[in-house]
């Protein structure tokens, strides 16, 4: 019930994002509900129909990669002062949104098979009652628990790699975990940077000068604490120490000391504090993302793997969606898929590189914004921008393969081909988004300190021609090197 209500009550923005997970929904529940149909009008062909329904895992997979973006931008995942208080834990948030998932999608489902039943001619009153009564197989009863089964697999599988993606982790880092259970000597907490020799553990005051070299704030006040008197020491000082906080003179001094004065504290003082500087506010760039070399090597061995199964025999060509048909055998998808996975690796490193080439050769103000913003936000978008790569590239490579002179490109594999391409285009654009909303106290900082919102724009603009200028060149090579070996 508190899901229903944070749905029905989110901003419009948010509203229109889940409407599009849920339409993503309804066109690969719609697909798999037509593989069901041509099963059922063609029971002596399992194996095409066995292909068919392994040719929907591409936009399944794309459906759920859009719905686990559209959740992590969803203020319901965030966290916010107050609600674990109520019991609304980080626990509670991430069941939400695994079940605003699970009802977005089973949305989507439910228009697929009204829409599926109305082409059958099972549904009547509205325009084109029956128009593919043929093809899905209307003259037979639809076997309802396996219909029933394909549309709960779009549901299932998108809440639980939401559930998975957003469950909660440990905020501590690797170090103290990694040092969580280091012991000292004698069963002591911590590590010590010097190793203790024998006997020195029941020395006295050694574990006194110990604590009092780890001390960060002042150990005593008065005289002792100020003047910085070694804590063996100031047991001797305590018991000459007078009322006032005023060492007493010793027999060989002639006048006291005078009492130590307590030092001004600058950081209490606001007219002494510095200004910020402006260029410490931009995001800090992370580490390089390790993924860029594993991403270049599974690239080549697909594209290898492609041109040594087109040289040698000839073997059953892999059909394609819509008819296609590759000159070589099966084994020239591996070199796809290997393809595609491999941009998607690499896609992290490429938008950290990009971010590195914009800060070279003495860069501005401009260029600086620019390049750490890339390299701060590369694990983000930089997945998503190689997958929207990967998909161009594929693309591309079909396209070269289809013959005009016979058209075989139907409203099927038209309907598969608007789904992954619009599904990968907005998880990026999504992306995008949740990388806004991370660095929007940057962005207000930086308006507060004066910075123009037209240099914001500009940083922006830099940002998505220099992405473009790299991504854009790369994908075509690609997909040149991937269709020159299938169009001999």
């Amino acid at each position: 019930m508190l899901a229903l209500r944070l749905t029905r009550g989110a901003h419009p923005a948010v509203q229109l994002r889940r409407l599009l997970v849920a339409a993503a929904s309804a066109g690969t529940g719609f697909l798999l509900l037509c593989t069901l149909g041509y099963a059922m009008s063609h029971p002596d062909a399992p194996a095409a129909s066995l292909l068919r329904l392994a040719w929907c895992a591409t936009p399944l997979a794309a459906t759920v990669y859009f719905a686990l973006a559209v959740a992590r931008t969803d203020p319901a995942t965030k966290p916010r002062t107050g609600l674990s208080a109520i019991g609304l834990g980080p626990a509670r948030q991430m069941a939400m949104s695994a079940t605003t998932t699970a009802l977005s999608c089973t949305l989507g489902s439910m228009l697929a098979l009204l829409f599926f039943l109305h082409l059958r001619g099972d549904l009547t009153g509205m325009p084109f009652d029956g128009a593919a009564a043929e093809f899905l197989a209307a003259q037979n009863p639809l076997p309802l628990p396996a219909a029933l089964t394909l549309l709960t697999l779009t549901p299932a599988i998108a809440s639980v790699a939401v559930a998975w993606v957003l469950r909660p982790r440990e905020d501590r880092p690797a170090s103290t975990r990694a040092g969580a259970r280091s012991y000292g000597r004698f069963g002591t907490y911590g590590n010590s940077a010097a190793r203790d020799t024998l006997g020195a553990y029941g020395r006295f005051g050694a574990r006194l000068r110990g604590a009092g070299s780890r001390s960060t704030q002042p150990a005593g006040s008065g005289a002792a604490g100020a003047m910085g008197v070694p804590p063996l020491e100031r047991s001797r000082e305590w018991g000459r120490v007078g009322a006032g906080g005023t060492p007493h003179a010793r027999a060989s001094e002639t006048h006291p000391p005078a009492p130590a004065q307590d030092a001004p504290t600058p950081d209490l003082d606001p007219s002494t504090t510095p200004a910020p500087d402006p260029m410490t506010l931009t995001p800090a760039p992370q580490e390089a993302p390790r993924g860029l070399p594993w991403g270049i090597a599974v690239m080549a061995a697909g594209l290898a793997a492609e041109a040594y199964a087109t040289r040698t025999a000839p073997g059953t060509p892999a059909t394609l969606p819509g008819g296609l048909a590759t000159p070589g055998p099966a084994s020239v998808l591996v070199g796809w898929i290997l393809t595609a996975t491999g941009l998607a690796l690499a896609g992290p490193g490429l938008t950290h590189l990009c971010g590195r080439l914009l800060q070279t050769a003495r860069p501005g103000a401009l260029r600086l914004l620019a390049g750490r913003v890339l390299m701060a936000e590369a694990g983000r978008i930089g997945r998503p921008l190689g997958v929207v790569c990967a998909v161009a590239s594929g693309t591309y490579a079909m396209a070269s393969l289809y013959d005009r002179a016979e058209p075989s490109f139907g409203p099927l594999t038209a309907l598969g081909l608007l789904l992954v391409t619009g599904c990968t285009v907005a998880t990026l654009l999504t992306a995008a988004v949740e990388a806004r909303q991370a660095r929007a106290d940057t962005t207000a900082a930086l308006l507060r300190l004066g910075a123009p919102a037209t240099m914001l724009r500009s940083a922006a603009a830099l940002r998505a021609g220099a992405l473009l200028a790299l991504f854009g060149p790369l994908t075509l090579v690609v997909a040149e090197l991937a269709a020159l070996p299938l169009a001999r």
